[in-house]
């Protein structure tokens, strides 16, 4: 069957990705694997590969392909990883993921969208992915620990359950309150604690629950 968004892929991982630094060449086959395209409104098909995010409702966005693509990078992922995602969103980020071999645990506290990306990621026949509604800040204890740990949300501090359910040797990737914006930190894990790594400056929307922000800040 032929795929109209192909080209609209490559294009997008040469001009928006390679450009940008992200090198690992296993990121960049996945994001031209996965139909970006599927997991936002069909109403915005014509926008999918486009260098921003978009709106994917519930007052919840799919963020902008090269932000994807850093956290991926910087989460270091390799085949037969147990990866635990806070945020599913639509889904997509979870298709990368699987793409690259890794089981994936992904929680979204947003029941609809959780089902929507469920539903998503079933048609197009994505093995090895949990899922479930709940609060993401409590992370998913019974499955812990994770080899990476991926938070898909700004928070204003990093939850101590997901630090808890980090595997010595793991990567945990996030995005920080920080100056009145955001900037995204790469947390490893060893036998004698935890080691942050300051990266860019970055915007997501607000991680909710229990250990993030109380209510929604933009409110």
């Amino acid at each position: 069957m032929t795929d109209p968004y192909r080209i609209e892929r490559e294009r997008m991982v040469k001009t928006q990705l390679k450009k940008r630094g992200i090198r690992n060449s296993r990121v960049l086959e996945a994001f031209k694997r996965v139909p970006r395209h599927h997991f936002i409104p069909k109403k915005l098909a014509d926008q999918a590969y486009a260098d921003g995010p978009l709106a994917i409702g519930e007052s919840q966005t799919i963020s902008q392909p090269y932000m994807v693509a850093i956290m991926t990078q910087s989460a270091e992922i390799v085949p037969g990883n147990r990866v635990l995602e806070i945020g599913s969103g639509s889904g997509y980020q979870c298709a990368i993921l699987a793409e690259l071999g890794a089981e994936v645990y992904t929680i979204e506290r947003i029941p609809a969208l959780c089902e929507q990306a469920r539903k998503t990621l079933r048609r197009l026949n994505y093995q090895d992915i949990h899922s479930r509604a709940g609060n993401g800040t409590l992370g998913w204890e019974e499955e812990a620990p994770f080899d990476a740990i991926l938070i898909t949300a700004g928070a204003p501090e990093i939850p101590k359950p997901l630090l808890d359910q980090l595997a010595i040797g793991g990567r945990l990737v996030v995005p920080l309150e920080e100056d009145y914006s955001q900037v995204l930190y790469i947390v490893r894990r060893s036998k004698e604690g935890f080691h942050r790594e300051r990266g860019e400056r970055c915007t997501f929307v607000p991680l909710i629950g229990k250990h993030g922000w109380k209510k929604d800040p933009r409110a």
